[in-house]
């Protein structure tokens, strides 16, 4: 089990389409590792880093600026670590719909 401070996500909407869900990162804090399932779309609401961990072990730096939005596909599997000494925030707009 991870030491590591948790991410916080909080769902704002979810339907049969769409989920969007705000998520909140102390210094330090983490999602946890986790698979997509779904199609997302990421729109920083802070700029910074964030360090993602990939199912290898290995780790990557991601640079986020604030309204810079990126979308991934489904199958995206990590963990997604605050990499700064304040706080970062993100929403994520997942496409449940099948495309």
């Amino acid at each position: 089990m991870s030491d590591k401070a948790k991410a916080v996500p909080t769902v704002q909407v979810e339907n049969d389409r769409l989920r969007v869900t705000e998520w909140r990162f102390a210094p330090g804090a983490a999602t946890g590792y986790h698979r997509h399932e779904h199609d997302y779309l990421v729109v920083p609401l802070t700029t910074g880093r964030l360090t993602l961990i990939g199912p290898d072990g290995q780790s990557k730096s991601a640079e986020l600026q604030v309204g810079q939005s990126y979308a991934r596909q489904a199958g995206v599997e990590h963990d997604v670590v605050n990499a700064n000494a304040f706080p970062f925030v993100f929403i994520e707009v997942e496409l449940l719909e099948p495309r």
